[in-house]
Protein backbone atom coordinates (compact mmCIF):
# COMPACT_ATOMS: atom_id res chain seq x y z
CA UNK A 1 0.00 0.00 0.00
CA UNK A 2 1.33 3.55 -1.21
CA UNK A 3 1.40 6.01 1.41
CA UNK A 4 -0.82 9.20 0.08
CA UNK A 5 2.00 11.45 0.96
CA UNK A 6 4.81 9.97 -0.86
CA UNK A 7 2.89 9.31 -3.43
CA UNK A 8 1.51 12.93 -4.26
CA UNK A 9 4.94 13.93 -3.50
CA UNK A 10 6.53 12.02 -6.16
CA UNK A 11 3.82 13.00 -8.89
CA UNK A 12 4.41 16.66 -7.85
CA UNK A 13 8.16 17.28 -7.89
CA UNK A 14 9.50 18.88 -10.94
CA UNK A 15 12.84 17.28 -10.70
CA UNK A 16 11.06 13.68 -11.34
CA UNK A 17 10.30 12.96 -15.10
CA UNK A 18 6.93 11.40 -16.07
CA UNK A 19 6.86 8.32 -17.52
CA UNK A 20 6.49 9.92 -21.31
CA UNK A 21 9.70 11.11 -20.70
CA UNK A 22 8.09 14.71 -20.05
CA UNK A 23 9.73 16.21 -17.57
CA UNK A 24 12.83 16.75 -19.57
CA UNK A 25 13.52 20.72 -20.38
CA UNK A 26 13.20 20.20 -24.29
CA UNK A 27 14.78 24.30 -24.54
CA UNK A 28 17.05 25.97 -22.99
CA UNK A 29 14.85 28.17 -20.94
CA UNK A 30 13.23 25.22 -18.90
CA UNK A 31 10.04 25.87 -20.33
CA UNK A 32 9.68 23.64 -22.93
CA UNK A 33 9.95 26.32 -25.57
CA UNK A 34 13.03 27.21 -28.70
CA UNK A 35 14.56 30.60 -27.84
CA UNK A 36 13.89 32.73 -30.85
CA UNK A 37 16.54 33.71 -33.74
CA UNK A 38 17.83 36.86 -33.93
CA UNK A 39 17.47 38.51 -37.35
CA UNK A 40 20.75 39.57 -39.28
CA UNK A 41 21.40 43.42 -39.17
CA UNK A 42 20.66 43.51 -43.18
CA UNK A 43 16.79 42.04 -42.62
CA UNK A 44 16.82 44.88 -39.68
CA UNK A 45 18.02 47.78 -41.71
CA UNK A 46 15.02 48.47 -44.16
CA UNK A 47 12.30 47.95 -41.09
CA UNK A 48 14.33 50.58 -39.60
CA UNK A 49 14.48 52.82 -42.36
CA UNK A 50 11.36 53.09 -42.99
CA UNK A 51 10.20 53.55 -39.29
CA UNK A 52 12.73 56.71 -39.73
CA UNK A 53 11.26 57.97 -42.25
CA UNK A 54 7.44 57.85 -40.94
CA UNK A 55 8.69 59.10 -37.68
CA UNK A 56 10.58 62.28 -39.95
CA UNK A 57 7.58 63.01 -41.92
CA UNK A 58 5.04 62.99 -38.70
CA UNK A 59 7.77 65.38 -37.02
CA UNK A 60 7.73 67.67 -39.77
CA UNK A 61 4.39 66.95 -40.25
CA UNK A 62 3.46 68.55 -36.95
CA UNK A 63 6.52 69.39 -34.64
CA UNK A 64 9.14 71.09 -36.88
CA UNK A 65 10.61 70.82 -40.31
CA UNK A 66 13.37 72.10 -42.54
CA UNK A 67 12.94 74.64 -45.04
CA UNK A 68 15.44 76.30 -47.52
CA UNK A 69 16.22 79.87 -47.96
CA UNK A 70 15.48 80.25 -51.63
CA UNK A 71 16.29 83.64 -51.74
CA UNK A 72 18.42 87.41 -51.07
CA UNK A 73 15.27 89.29 -49.06
CA UNK A 74 16.09 88.18 -45.59
CA UNK A 75 19.78 88.99 -46.06
CA UNK A 76 21.61 88.90 -44.18
CA UNK A 77 19.44 87.05 -40.81
CA UNK A 78 18.79 84.33 -43.45
CA UNK A 79 21.18 83.54 -45.78
CA UNK A 80 19.99 82.53 -49.36
CA UNK A 81 22.46 84.51 -51.96
CA UNK A 82 22.42 83.33 -55.91
CA UNK A 83 25.06 81.05 -56.43
CA UNK A 84 25.58 79.98 -52.50
CA UNK A 85 24.82 77.66 -50.53
CA UNK A 86 21.28 79.11 -48.96
CA UNK A 87 20.67 78.53 -45.16
CA UNK A 88 18.52 75.48 -43.66
CA UNK A 89 16.12 76.88 -40.95
CA UNK A 90 14.25 74.44 -38.61
CA UNK A 91 10.55 76.08 -38.35
CA UNK A 92 8.72 75.81 -35.63
CA UNK A 93 4.92 74.41 -35.87
CA UNK A 94 3.45 73.88 -32.74
CA UNK A 95 4.15 77.83 -31.28
CA UNK A 96 1.70 79.35 -33.59
CA UNK A 97 -1.29 76.12 -32.60
CA UNK A 98 -1.17 78.83 -29.44
CA UNK A 99 -0.53 82.33 -30.42
CA UNK A 100 -0.39 84.44 -33.17
CA UNK A 101 2.31 85.52 -34.56
CA UNK A 102 4.20 88.44 -32.88
CA UNK A 103 5.84 92.13 -34.22
CA UNK A 104 9.47 90.58 -35.06
CA UNK A 105 8.92 87.24 -35.67
CA UNK A 106 10.88 85.62 -38.74
CA UNK A 107 7.68 83.14 -40.25
CA UNK A 108 7.52 80.45 -43.14
CA UNK A 109 4.25 81.26 -44.73
CA UNK A 110 2.39 79.69 -47.64
CA UNK A 111 1.78 82.41 -50.47
CA UNK A 112 -1.43 83.52 -50.50
CA UNK A 113 -3.40 84.44 -53.46
CA UNK A 114 -2.29 87.56 -54.44
CA UNK A 115 1.52 86.45 -53.85
CA UNK A 116 1.45 83.51 -56.22
CA UNK A 117 -1.32 83.93 -59.07
CA UNK A 118 1.52 85.78 -61.29
CA UNK A 119 3.92 82.59 -60.14
CA UNK A 120 5.23 79.32 -62.03
CA UNK A 121 4.18 76.76 -59.85
CA UNK A 122 7.28 74.38 -59.52
CA UNK A 123 7.69 72.00 -62.33
CA UNK A 124 7.05 68.54 -61.24
CA UNK A 125 9.18 65.43 -62.22
CA UNK A 126 8.30 62.91 -64.72
CA UNK A 127 10.62 60.59 -63.46
CA UNK A 128 9.16 58.55 -60.69
CA UNK A 129 12.92 57.92 -58.99
CA UNK A 130 13.63 61.73 -59.43
CA UNK A 131 10.21 62.99 -57.78
CA UNK A 132 10.52 60.63 -54.69
CA UNK A 133 14.00 61.80 -54.28
CA UNK A 134 13.03 65.28 -54.20
CA UNK A 135 10.20 64.36 -51.89
CA UNK A 136 12.73 63.06 -49.36
CA UNK A 137 15.27 66.18 -50.08
CA UNK A 138 12.42 68.66 -49.16
CA UNK A 139 12.20 66.74 -45.69
CA UNK A 140 15.53 67.53 -44.64
CA UNK A 141 16.10 70.94 -46.74
CA UNK A 142 17.96 69.54 -49.42
CA UNK A 143 14.99 70.51 -51.91
CA UNK A 144 12.10 73.33 -52.42
CA UNK A 145 8.89 72.17 -50.87
CA UNK A 146 6.23 71.44 -53.72
CA UNK A 147 4.37 74.29 -52.00
CA UNK A 148 5.64 78.22 -52.83
CA UNK A 149 5.95 79.19 -49.45
CA UNK A 150 7.71 82.15 -48.30
CA UNK A 151 9.88 83.85 -45.04
CA UNK A 152 9.64 86.90 -43.81
CA UNK A 153 9.26 89.46 -40.78
CA UNK A 154 6.50 90.28 -39.08
CA UNK A 155 6.03 93.68 -38.77
CA UNK A 156 2.77 94.73 -38.06
CA UNK A 157 -0.46 93.08 -37.08
CA UNK A 158 -4.34 93.33 -37.14
CA UNK A 159 -5.46 96.29 -36.45
CA UNK A 160 -2.29 98.74 -36.37
CA UNK A 161 -1.49 100.64 -39.03
CA UNK A 162 2.03 100.71 -41.07
CA UNK A 163 3.32 103.19 -43.44
CA UNK A 164 7.00 104.72 -44.47
CA UNK A 165 8.86 106.91 -43.96
CA UNK A 166 9.60 109.74 -41.18
CA UNK A 167 12.00 112.03 -42.04
CA UNK A 168 14.67 109.72 -40.89
CA UNK A 169 13.61 107.09 -43.20
CA UNK A 170 11.85 104.61 -40.74
CA UNK A 171 9.07 102.50 -41.24
CA UNK A 172 6.30 103.92 -39.21
CA UNK A 173 3.28 101.66 -37.10
CA UNK A 174 0.26 103.31 -35.53
CA UNK A 175 2.72 106.60 -35.48
CA UNK A 176 5.69 105.52 -33.63
CA UNK A 177 8.97 105.12 -36.25
CA UNK A 178 10.51 101.73 -35.82
CA UNK A 179 14.14 101.00 -34.76
CA UNK A 180 14.90 98.15 -36.89
CA UNK A 181 18.75 96.97 -36.48
CA UNK A 182 18.26 93.80 -38.46
CA UNK A 183 17.84 95.39 -41.73
CA UNK A 184 19.95 94.93 -44.52
CA UNK A 185 21.50 97.61 -46.95
CA UNK A 186 21.99 96.38 -50.79
CA UNK A 187 24.11 99.76 -50.47
CA UNK A 188 24.86 100.81 -47.51
CA UNK A 189 25.77 104.16 -49.07
CA UNK A 190 22.63 104.56 -49.63
CA UNK A 191 20.60 103.43 -46.93
CA UNK A 192 16.57 105.14 -47.89
CA UNK A 193 13.60 103.23 -48.04
CA UNK A 194 10.73 103.17 -50.60
CA UNK A 195 7.45 104.89 -49.63
CA UNK A 196 4.66 103.58 -49.36
CA UNK A 197 0.87 105.22 -48.33
CA UNK A 198 -0.44 104.08 -45.09
CA UNK A 199 -2.19 100.74 -44.90
CA UNK A 200 -4.47 99.51 -42.07
CA UNK A 201 -3.74 95.78 -41.55
CA UNK A 202 -6.99 93.63 -41.53
CA UNK A 203 -7.73 91.57 -38.18
CA UNK A 204 -5.96 88.33 -38.59
CA UNK A 205 -3.57 89.10 -40.81
CA UNK A 206 0.30 90.50 -40.89
CA UNK A 207 2.30 92.73 -42.53
CA UNK A 208 5.25 91.54 -43.78
CA UNK A 209 8.55 92.89 -45.14
CA UNK A 210 12.04 91.00 -45.75
CA UNK A 211 15.05 92.20 -43.96
CA UNK A 212 16.89 93.61 -47.22
CA UNK A 213 14.35 95.62 -47.40
CA UNK A 214 15.21 97.54 -50.69
CA UNK A 215 15.61 93.53 -52.23
CA UNK A 216 12.42 91.86 -51.22
CA UNK A 217 9.13 92.03 -52.80
CA UNK A 218 6.60 91.48 -49.79
CA UNK A 219 3.43 93.74 -48.35
CA UNK A 220 4.85 96.42 -50.16
CA UNK A 221 4.14 94.93 -53.47
CA UNK A 222 2.90 92.05 -53.41
CA UNK A 223 -0.40 91.80 -54.92
CA UNK A 224 -0.05 95.64 -55.99
CA UNK A 225 0.69 95.89 -51.84
CA UNK A 226 -1.72 97.68 -49.67
CA UNK A 227 -4.13 95.29 -48.02
CA UNK A 228 -3.63 92.66 -50.64
CA UNK A 229 -0.35 92.69 -49.77
CA UNK A 230 -0.94 91.20 -46.03
CA UNK A 231 -0.96 87.91 -45.07
CA UNK A 232 -3.48 86.02 -43.41
CA UNK A 233 -2.73 83.79 -39.98
CA UNK A 234 -4.07 80.79 -41.51
CA UNK A 235 -1.46 80.97 -44.15
CA UNK A 236 1.59 80.53 -41.33
CA UNK A 237 3.06 77.42 -41.34
CA UNK A 238 5.68 78.46 -38.24
CA UNK A 239 8.08 80.39 -36.96
CA UNK A 240 12.01 80.29 -37.73
CA UNK A 241 13.87 79.44 -35.16
CA UNK A 242 17.11 77.73 -35.93
CA UNK A 243 20.24 77.56 -38.41
CA UNK A 244 20.83 74.76 -38.88
CA UNK A 245 23.15 74.16 -42.14
CA UNK A 246 25.98 75.09 -43.10
CA UNK A 247 27.56 74.56 -40.02
CA UNK A 248 29.68 77.86 -40.13
CA UNK A 249 25.92 79.74 -39.51
CA UNK A 250 24.92 78.03 -36.66
CA UNK A 251 22.33 79.76 -34.12
CA UNK A 252 19.22 81.12 -33.51
CA UNK A 253 16.99 83.30 -36.01
CA UNK A 254 16.59 86.78 -34.41
CA UNK A 255 12.52 87.46 -33.51
CA UNK A 256 13.36 91.59 -32.08
CA UNK A 257 10.39 93.22 -32.11
CA UNK A 258 11.41 96.44 -33.30
CA UNK A 259 7.81 97.95 -31.23
CA UNK A 260 9.30 97.88 -28.15
CA UNK A 261 12.20 101.13 -28.97
CA UNK A 262 10.02 102.37 -31.34
CA UNK A 263 9.65 106.25 -30.47
CA UNK A 264 6.83 108.69 -31.11
CA UNK A 265 7.01 110.81 -34.33
CA UNK A 266 5.15 113.62 -35.76
CA UNK A 267 3.48 113.00 -38.94
CA UNK A 268 2.38 115.41 -41.44
CA UNK A 269 -0.71 115.86 -42.56
CA UNK A 270 -1.96 114.62 -46.32
CA UNK A 271 -1.88 117.11 -49.12
CA UNK A 272 -5.32 117.26 -49.41
CA UNK A 273 -5.55 118.33 -45.72
CA UNK A 274 -3.08 120.91 -45.70
CA UNK A 275 -4.65 122.49 -48.73
CA UNK A 276 -7.82 123.17 -46.10
CA UNK A 277 -6.88 126.31 -44.83
CA UNK A 278 -5.70 127.77 -48.55
CA UNK A 279 -9.23 126.62 -49.48
CA UNK A 280 -11.28 128.48 -46.74
CA UNK A 281 -8.75 131.38 -46.71
CA UNK A 282 -9.73 131.53 -50.76
CA UNK A 283 -13.32 130.67 -49.95
CA UNK A 284 -13.50 133.37 -46.88
CA UNK A 285 -11.44 136.36 -49.53
CA UNK A 286 -14.39 137.15 -51.36
CA UNK A 287 -16.96 137.80 -48.93
CA UNK A 288 -14.78 139.77 -47.09
CA UNK A 289 -13.37 142.15 -49.47
CA UNK A 290 -16.99 142.39 -50.61
CA UNK A 291 -17.75 143.79 -46.64
CA UNK A 292 -14.80 145.65 -46.57
CA UNK A 293 -15.59 147.96 -49.56
CA UNK A 294 -19.34 148.11 -48.80
CA UNK A 295 -17.95 149.46 -45.24
CA UNK A 296 -15.09 151.98 -46.52
CA UNK A 297 -18.47 153.37 -49.15
CA UNK A 298 -20.61 153.75 -45.88
CA UNK A 299 -17.96 155.20 -43.61
CA UNK A 300 -17.32 157.90 -46.79
CA UNK A 301 -20.99 158.82 -47.45
CA UNK A 302 -21.19 159.58 -43.43
CA UNK A 303 -17.80 162.24 -43.43
CA UNK A 304 -19.43 163.71 -46.17
CA UNK A 305 -23.01 164.29 -44.33
CA UNK A 306 -20.84 165.99 -41.60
Amino acid sequence: MVDPITRGSAESDPERPDEGGAGESSGSDGRGRKPRKKRPFWQELPILLVIALVLTILIQQFVAKVFMIPSESMETTLHGCTGCFGDRVVVDRITYDFNDPSPGDVIVFRGPGPWTEHEIAPQEPSNFFAKAFREIGSLVGFAPPDEQDFVKRVVAVGGQTVQCCDPQGRVIVDGRALDEPYIHWTDPNNPVQDSFAPVTVPQGSLWVMGDNRNDSCDSRCQGGGGVPGTVPVDDVIGKARFIVLPPSRWGGVSDYDAQDSATPVALGAPVWQRGIPMGVGTALSVPTLFLGRRTREALRRKWKRR
